[in-house]
């Protein structure tokens, strides 16, 4: 077993995740995806779809009174996130679940959540798939448990009418996104790009905003870069309330 660290979420003070380096641990696309989330005080029920060991569950917190769900297949990495909740004394807020994503139904009803989230595994697994040989890693990054089309169709039988789903995923793969949220009634309301670098050429990462129902009318918001200079930029910065 390897050994488990206690990290600060970042810059904020008094929030606590615990971590094992050998399972992937959380990422800038989680914590960028929990900032680009909006909660306002009707949103009452919150869900993150593949949760991890429990970084966005932990950010929403600072930012809305919601009682916020997450559901992780993994036992181990379940087991992390529900630890971490119960470090923080979220467990009035924060409820983890440990089983697949496609069982949410054995959970939940449907047209029941105000905001579903996720930062799925963002390749497409095929028997030629240049894969991790760490399973945690594995099913994080590569489809091997659930596709991009299942997660999409998942939160939108999850939301109800005016309920807005957000995610993080990979821009080569926006054309798909676009038809999955189609097929699934959700129409796409925010776009954000991510740039590595400020002088990068091409996007790499993508947020999305989709809404239930909702009526036609995309806004692309301005890009979010990463890095400038190899260092992060006053925008990443300020989000991880280093500044």
């Amino acid at each position: 077993m390897s050994t488990e660290l206690i990290h600060d979420l970042l810059g904020y003070d008094g929030i606590k995740i615990i971590q094992r380096p050998d399972m992937f641990c959380f990422s800038l696309d989680s914590i960028l995806l929990a900032d680009f989330i909006q909660a306002n005080a009707k949103t009452k029920k919150i869900i993150d779809l593949g949760t991890g060991n429990g970084p966005i569950p932990l950010f929403l917190t600072l930012k809305t009174k919601a009682h916020i769900y997450g559901i992780e297949i993994q036992p181990e990495v379940y087991d992390l996130a529900k630890r971490s909740v119960e470090l923080n004394n979220l467990s009035h807020q924060i409820t983890i679940i440990n089983d697949d994503i496609k069982n949410v139904f054995n959970h939940f009803e449907p047209n029941t959540f105000d905001i579903v989230c996720s930062n799925p595994p963002y390749f497409r697994y095929l028997p030629t798939s240049n894969i991790n040989k760490n399973d945690f890693l594995t099913i994080a990054r590569h489809e091997v448990k659930i596709t991009l089309s299942e997660v999409i169709e998942v939160a939108s039988k999850l939301l109800h009418s005016g309920g807005s789903f957000f995610l993080v995923h990979r821009s080569e793969r926006l054309q798909e996104i676009f038809l999955e949220l189609k097929k699934n009634k959700l129409v796409a309301k925010s776009l954000r790009f991510i740039y590595q670098k400020t002088d990068s050429t091409e996007s790499d990462m993508i947020l999305i905003k989709a809404t239930k129902g909702a009526k036609l009318g995309l806004k692309v918001m301005k890009p979010l870069y990463v890095y400038h200079q190899h260092e992060y930029t006053e925008e990443i910065l300020k989000i991880f309330n280093f500044k």
